[in-house]
């Protein structure tokens, strides 16, 4: 899914040994950035270094393409057999069907099969063909370890994923001791620590810019026209996107297509139970979706 560029806005670097350390990979499909302020130069570089192998690690597990990750084995196994994923796919998983659950399906970890079907995602190997009729009510977490399909589906946890890459890699920046850390992977985007950054929101077809605070928490951005064409759907004329704030970037990210695609009633109580926040990106300019209760 095609990210829209999230520009916080950080203040120069402090005077001395523990001041701003930056660095940058080409990860996910994007540009990962990670920002760490409150630690020596050699610190902060190991701890940068640390937070980019757990985002590897996790784009390994759980990509649709690479052809040994925990989706590509679950699409190996005929429908019916317990398949064992590593712990963190399975926390994304139950992530995933507890939003899919709240917002009536707008948020879909089995949309792959349309995606497939519109070109969006290649063809896997699998002995199986989805049937149409299967949904993410068919997906069925056994335990700690294993997940099951009750009917043939292909899973797609790409409106989440890199979402959750981004809060692993917080977590490693600030557990390392990080007084304030800031992780930005292409329109995902999570800010730790006591201080409050001011986030610029810009898309291409906007002329006007969007600037929220953020302190401690998430935000995720999503366009509406790839969104829409992976879920063979109409776009919405006058909708080019979403913007969402949540406390974890794995919510914010699989939120914006909640916003996106379930009804204003929907939207507003699945984004009020997570304590998260909308903005709709319009042609005509910016909206507040919904708001946390």
């Amino acid at each position: 899914m095609r990210k829209l560029p999230l520009t916080p806005t950080v203040p120069p670097a402090r005077v001395g040994g523990e001041g701003v350390v930056r660095r940058a990979r080409p990860l996910l499909g994007t540009l990962v950035e990670m920002r760490v302020e409150g630690l020596r130069e050699l610190q902060a570089l190991a701890a940068i270094d640390a937070a980019f192998a757990e985002v590897e690690v996790v784009h390994r597990l759980m990509s649709f393409h690479e052809t040994e990750s925990d989706l590509a084995r679950v699409h190996r196994t005929r429908v019916g057999e317990a398949v064992a994923l590593d712990a963190r796919t399975l926390e994304v998983l139950r992530c995933a069907l507890q939003i899919a659950e709240l917002s009536s399906g707008a948020f879909d970890p089995s949309i792959a099969a349309r995606a497939v079907a519109s070109g969006g995602l290649p063809w896997p190997d699998s002995p199986f063909v989805p049937q149409a009729q299967a949904s993410w009510r068919d997906i069925e977490l056994l335990d700690a370890q294993h997940v099951r399909l009750r009917r043939p589906l292909w899973l797609d946890l790409g409106g989440i994923a890199k979402g959750y890459a981004v809060d692993r890699a917080i977590e490693i920046l600030m557990r390392a001791g990080a007084t304030q850390a800031c992780v930005n992977a292409g329109g995902d985007l999570r800010i730790a620590g006591p201080r409050t950054d001011a986030v610029t929101l810009r898309i291409a077809q906007c002329d006007a810019a969007h600037t929220v605070e953020l302190r401690d928490g998430a935000i995720a951005t999503s366009a509406s026209a790839s969104l829409f064409a992976r879920a063979n759907m109409v776009e919405a004329c006058d909708c080019l996107g979403a913007s969402v704030a949540a406390p974890r970037c794995m919510l914010a990210d699989a939120l914006t297509k909640v916003a996106l695609l379930a009804d204003a009633e929907t939207a507003g109580a699945t984004l009020a139970h997570f304590d998260a926040q909308a903005v709709i990106h319009a042609r005509d300019g910016w909206r507040g979706l919904a708001h946390a209760a």
